[in-house]
């Protein structure tokens, strides 16, 4: 037995160890396999894209040597030729990688290349080095010069190729797959049982298990008329299922990030569920991809757009957008594009084209003005800009899709909203007559209704000094700490109080003036009590300014939002002030004090800032009597100034906006403004969706954008023009350098990308990865196609045949490949472990969603509606805790709890937050997560990739530990297990031979 104690010295004698044999084995002469050749685009470019060109290409040549161009390649660099073909033992090339000769082991910065590849460069070499000047490298030359990587040159149709075991063959996929196999030296695995076909093709195209009567059903049919007969009506009438648009949404939904919110800080909802019921019913009808693709990039650019193409445009308004207090809405609007631009690269080109917002990209063709001019397609959206307490933010455009019943009782209730309307935005002689009463009495209210407190004592903690003034007011100075208490101790000057006042006003000793301490003159108070004799409750709170609300519930909250140390109390930006103003916010109380005259009263003001100290600077208060104590506040405060302006001496925008307040508080006009109220109770009750979607500005300038140096926002430089990267074909002729331009030019028949790209993310929905591993990047640093051919003459057919993918996803299910058994010999998992070659059936993880799904359905709980609002299923608390909302995740009641987890509403914030794990870059989307884990990245086995940590519910447990997928995957096999063993098992129920959780 070893001993479980191993010196330093043996580990790293025995590391030098293995990597001498490493070197050994790659010194040897390399031989390719029995009847195979070394192909350049496709075993040794890779390679060195992968490894070399960072440093070796027409970007850095160091030591002038560059291995992208064949000519450059064989030239060599400042040491002479790299490459002598024919001999790859005296090839500089090889030397180097092996470290030999004393010189560094190439790649300088990077692990040394396996041995398996070092063999594989020598073999090519021994071989005379066969190099393609089609296969040259990375293109550093313009559209005009032909595309070295195989994905960014256009598909040509390949012929079928022969193959010895023609009996296997069902459809043209089967040919390529055989082919492979039987150069490999592989045969396919034997057909699936029809009861284990059945399952998987429902699961494949409606994402839902089959009852047990249908499965009797399709297995009746088979003994009556033929297995094939039988399957091939089975696969027709799941295309034809309303439910076929719900499964192949769901991953269309997560490439368009999908969220029922905002995202961000506050996470506002917003109406989405419109644009998710287009793509159901866009797939459900079989829309050609490439008008799939037209109308959500710019279906609003088309001739007489419908309401139903506009929609379509939800696409890109799906993208989060920041209303965090204080954010520039330029700013905000620069990252929407950003995500517009790389959304649209990844889900249509696959390429990481993202990566050229600070730079050159490194390893594609691509440079930071591609990805700025790309940006200008998107640049000329039509936004408004509008301001709020708390900031200014930016809004796109957002339709309404009533009913005809619905738009014809909105006509009526809005021609009477409109005509009341009119009344209190007109000024009459006896409006003049009665603001002029309301403004004498406004300016009185102060002195007349309140009683200023005298300070008798007050004290803080925290290192604050308080200094009372003649006028009865206090100003803070001292230290100015993030938690401080200020006391007050007065004597109560009337008897009978109503409520209590708290003046914040402006003092030159305060930061920009005050009224807070903060440097920009700005406070927040988390809490105000008062003790006369015991404490006094309030009845309630209001305030003539503040930012983000002041009430019962911003002060005495329930509960405190998670992660929230306090409440959010009242708070005031003044930073936008023009000159500081006096704020005041009165607290009524819920019974009246009846205190004697000169009874103490003690006043506590809690701060307690999360970061920033904002205690208040200087404050006053006083009491009342009033029954009416609210009145003094009925002003906002930025209005307050006017009134101390003669009325012959203002503008006439002052004149303009008091009379615009008054009239919303006039006496005379208060039947009118409760009319309008009750109608638009009304017109919110018919309940008519609305639609975010996307709208161009009217413009005759060709849309354009500047490139930001290092991605900065703030560093603008060049000025670019709409365009489409420079690698790939041009803009056609009559295609205009906008949105709709590029929408037609990403389903040119001239695309290299986009048929490839989709018929890849199909077939990697069946057979849990794609032929190209990295759907989400074709790049030089992704992997390259396990089957090129087969690849290209789907993507050629999927054109041919007018892009119908109902067309593709049958050719595929009814293919041989497909309903191949999923078991596996151990010498076959062996040799292939994660099914490449494709010589047994599909068997990955379901996603999460389909887990919910199949649980519901066997229960006989699920709900068959399509479409409709976002649903709530129960879920924990605090499952939405937002600070700065009240937002809450109330349960929906009856059937919509059961519905698909494709309903379930989707936070924004939640989602992003639940999907940062380990196995995706940040940033990247759900897709790219849930592909990388569907493929089964250091995964054991074919069948060990782990569960997909989908952004949607999709179990009833907590979504809180979205971060550890090993036990989320556990749990969901434990919730399945659990519930199917629950469920009756019928007569003529009968098991299907993949495992619970396998596919």
């Amino acid at each position: 037995m070893l001993s479980r104690s191993v010196s330093p010295f043996t580990l790293i004698v025995g590391a030098g160890l293995l990597l001498t044999w490493e070197t050994l084995l790659a010194q040897k002469p390399a031989v390719p396999p029995a009847g195979a050749s070394i192909d350049f685009a496709r075993d040794i470019q890779p390679i060195f894209q992968k490894n070399c060109y960072e440093c070796h290409d027409a970007r850095k040549s160091r030591a002038q040597l560059r291995l992208d161009v064949r000519a450059a390649a064989m030239k060599g660099g400042e040491d002479g030729p790299v490459i002598i073909p024919g001999n790859s033992e005296h090839s500089l090339l090889v030397r180097r990688l092996l470290g030999l000769d004393g010189d560094d082991r190439m790649p300088k910065d990077g692990d040394p290349l396996p041995a398996g590849q070092i063999a594989l460069i020598r073999a090519w070499i021994d071989a005379g080095a066969p190099w393609p000047e089609q296969a040259a490298g990375p293109s550093a030359g313009g559209a005009s010069e032909e595309p070295q990587h195989w994905a960014y040159r256009r598909p040509k149709h390949p012929p079928l190729p022969d193959v010895r075991d023609q009996a296997w063959v069902r459809a043209p996929i089967d040919r390529f797959v055989l082919a492979r196999l039987e150069k490999e030296g592989l045969r396919p695995s034997r057909e699936a049982p029809l009861e284990t076909l059945v399952r998987r093709v429902f699961l494949d195209l409606i994402g839902l298990p089959p009852s047990p009567r249908e499965v009797d059903d399709v297995l009746a049919d088979a003994a009556r008329d033929g297995q094939d007969a039988a399957y091939g009506r089975l696969v027709d009438r799941l295309l034809s299922s309303p439910h076929y648009g719900e499964r192949w949404a769901r991953p269309w939904l997560d490439l368009a990030r999908y969220a029922d919110s905002n995202g961000f800080e506050k996470d506002n909802p917003r109406v989405m569920w419109k644009y998710r019921d287009w793509v159901i019913d866009a797939l459900n009808r079989d829309m050609p991809f490439d008008q799939f693709t037209i109308e959500q990039i710019a279906g609003d650019m088309l001739p007489d757009p419908t309401n139903d193409q506009r929609v379509a445009t939800g696409f890109h308004r799906n993208a989060m957008t920041n209303e965090e207090g204080g954010s520039d809405p330029e700013e905000a609007l620069y990252e929407v594009l950003v995500d517009r631009v790389n959304t649209t690269a990844t889900v249509w080109l696959g390429t990481t084209l993202g990566c050229a917002q600070c730079h050159n990209h490194k390893y594609d063709p691509f440079t930071q003005k591609d990805y700025y001019r790309m940006m200008a397609f998107f640049a000329n959206s039509a936004y408004d800009v509008r301001t709020f307490g708390d900031g200014t933010r930016f809004f796109e455009g957002q339709i309404d899709l009533p009913t005809p019943d619905q738009e014809t009782k909105r006509t009526t209730i809005q021609k009477e909203v409109d005509r009341l309307t009119e009344t209190l935005n007109t000024q009459t002689p006896e409006l003049d007559a009665a603001q002029a009463e309301w403004e004498a009495t406004m300016r009185q209210e102060p002195a007349a209704a309140w009683t200023v407190l005298t300070p008798e004592r007050v004290t803080a903690n925290g290192g604050v000094v308080l200094t009372p003034q003649p006028d009865g007011s206090v100003i803070a100075s001292g230290l100015n700490p993030a938690e401080t208490v200020y006391t007050m101790e007065a004597s109560a000057p009337l008897p009978g109080l109503t409520a209590i006042r708290l003046e914040a006003l402006p003092d030159p000793s305060l930061p920009k003036g005050g009224p807070g301490r903060d440097v920009y003159g700005n406070f927040q108070l988390n809490g105000f009590e008062i003790d006369a004799s015991g404490p006094v409750a309030f009845k309630s709170i209001k305030a003539d300014d503040t930012s983000g609300g002041a009430n019962l519930e911003t002060f005495f909250p329930k509960t405190l939002p998670r992660g929230a140390r306090a409440p959010q109390g009242w708070r005031i930006d003044a930073s936008r002030d023009d000159r500081r103003l006096p704020r005041q916010i009165v607290f009524t109380l819920r019974e009246p004090l009846t205190v004697a005259a000169g009874a103490p009263l003690r006043i506590r003001l809690t701060h307690q800032a999360p970061a920033v100290a904002q205690g208040l600077g200087r404050f006053r208060l006083s009491v009342t009597s009033s029954r009416e104590p609210q009145r003094v506040v009925e002003l906002p405060a930025r209005f307050r100034p006017i009134l101390s302006i003669p009325a012959a001496d203002r503008t006439d925008q002052q004149r303009k906006d008091l009379s615009a307040f008054f009239r919303s508080v006039a006496v005379p006009l208060k039947p009118a403004r409760d009319r309008i109220a009750e109608r638009q109770k009304e017109l919110k009750a018919l309940g008519i969706p609305t639609a975010l979607v996307m709208k161009e500005r009217v413009s005759y300038e060709r849309p354009s954008a500047y490139v930001h140096r290092r991605g900065s926002f703030l560093d603008k430089t060049d000025k670019v023009y709409a365009g489409v990267p420079q690698v790939l074909h041009p803009l056609g002729d009559d295609q205009l350098a906008n949105r709709l331009g590029l929408a037609r030019w990403l389903v040119d028949e001239r695309n290299p990308l986009t048929a490839r790209v989709a018929v890849n993310r199909a077939w990697e929905q069946f057979f849990g990865r794609g032929l190209v591993e990295t759907s989400e990047d074709f790049g030089t640093q992704g992997t390259a196609p396990s089957h090129p051919e087969l690849l290209d003459w789907l993507a050629t057919e999927l054109m041919r045949g007018g892009w119908h993918i109902k067309a593709l996803h049958k050719s595929i299910v009814t293919s041989a490949v497909y309903r191949q058994s999923s078991s596996a010999s151990a010498t076959l998992v062996e040799r292939d472990p994660y099914n490449r070659l494709l010589a047994r059936g599909p068997r990955f993880r379901m996603d999460a969603e389909t887990i919910r799904d199949a649980v519901l359905a066997a229960s006989g709980l699920l709900s068959d509606r399509i479409g409709g609002p976002s649903v709530f299923p129960p879920q924990p608390e605090g499952i939405w805790d937002i600070p700065y909302s009240s937002e809450k995740w109330v349960a929906s009641e009856g059937s919509d709890r059961y519905r698909r987890g494709l309903y379930v509403f989707i936070p924004g914030a939640l989602h992003r937050a639940a999907c940062a794990h380990e196995h995706a870059a940040p940033g990247a989307h759900d897709a790219e997560r849930r592909s990388v884990l569907r493929r089964g990245e250091g995964a054991r086995g074919p069948c060990a990739a782990r569960a997909p940590r989908r952004r949607r519910e999709i179990r009833v447990p907590s979504r809180r530990d979205a971060c550890a997928p090993r036990r989320r995957a556990r749990a969901d096999r434990r919730v399945l297990l659990e519930t199917t063993r629950a469920l009756p098992q019928g007569p003529g129920r009968r098991r299907a031979r993949d495992p619970g959780l396998c596919h």
